[in-house]
């Protein structure tokens, strides 16, 4: 169970928070999709975060420290999931890497169209392909009620939203899981000690105190969702102590898998760390097309199976 120090720590983030913009709205979608996926033809549901969060310095907010993510890695998993029959609740920060955009390109508003004259455009003829299922699968994912979008920017909203889907999944039990590939800041500078308006340049040399960000994980664990398989992530630029700070994260937060991943080796292979050992997951070589998350999620997949079955034993 998460300590009284930790619980309190918790509840003054979020009583200390601005309040969440469209909060009303982002639960009529969220339980609307839950409930489409719960009755009926049951589907498993996955919450996948994905991109970094950013650190506001001023409420009205000019300057912010931010975390790295292109995003990637969590739009990947989340086209296979769906491939594999999930519903995706897809937790992404704004502008970030999407689902079923990878085969775009960087700028795919301006340089898959062409203009043929002043009223008309259409899709470059070398985009075509990569445009028509970009648009189709994502499309169908939506229609079919298998891919729900919630942007987030700051690490105020993501922890808002994170709260409100792990709550909203809690009945849902063994059959749902979250896929922690977000880049989640590890300080911040507390709401109610930020300046309104933007710091001024001229006076000199910035002083900031960063507060440390209260670690959600054990709360989601014990409390929002406790039923609910597991997954986080371990990012680390020293290959040489990322297994020892991935099992130990194992151990502390009590998930059922943390996938550690070496920045420079990421696009490559990924170390899935577990109580029953750890497995090195590696993209297909021999095919150009493939990438890890392919393997990755697969693996995942098989894993909750596995963890569905056992709780219902």
């Amino acid at each position: 169970m998460s300590s009284m120090g930790e619980d309190e720590e918790v509840s003054s983030f979020f009583e200390s928070s601005p309040p969440l913009k469209k909060m009303e709205d982002i639960l009529e979608k969220l339980n609307g999709f839950i409930e489409l996926n719960s009755s009926g033809e049951k589907r498993r549901i996955v919450c996948v975060t994905s991109g970094g969060t950013t650190v506001p310095l001023e409420q009205r907010c000019v300057r912010y420290i931010d975390n790295f993510s292109s995003g990637n890695r969590g739009a990947a998993s989340t086209e296979n999931f769906v491939k594999a029959g999930y519903a995706v609740v897809f937790l992404y920060r704004s502008g970030t890497c999407q689902p079923y955009c990878r085969s775009l390109p960087d700028d795919p508003f301006l340089e898959c169209f062409q203009s043929l004259d002043n009223t008309n455009i259409q899709v470059h003829s070398s985009h075509v392909e990569a445009v028509k299922m970009a648009v189709m699968d994502q499309q169908a994912a939506v229609a079919e009620a298998r891919l729900l979008k919630l942007p987030f920017t700051t690490i105020y909203e993501y922890l808002q939203m994170l709260r409100l889907i792990a709550t909203a999944l809690k009945d849902v039990g063994p059959c749902s899981m979250f896929y922690l590939a977000a880049a989640v800041s590890d300080f911040y500078v507390p709401w109610n000690s930020m300046t309104e308006h933007k710091i001024e340049s001229g006076s000199g040399p910035l002083d900031i105190r960063l507060a440390q960000v209260p670690k959600m994980l054990s709360i989601l664990r014990t409390t929002w969702a406790p039923k609910a398989f597991c997954i986080s992530f371990k990012l680390e630029t020293d290959a040489k102590i990322l297994i020892d700070k991935a099992t130990k994260a194992l151990g502390k937060y009590k998930v059922h898998a943390v996938v550690a991943n070496e920045l420079s080796t990421r696009k490559e292979e990924v170390v899935v760390v577990s109580s029953s050992g750890n497995v090195v997951v590696r993209r297909d070589s021999d095919k150009p097309e493939s990438i890890v998350e392919d393997n990755l999620i697969r693996l995942i997949v098989d894993r909750h199976s596995t963890y569905i079955k056992e709780s219902h034993s």
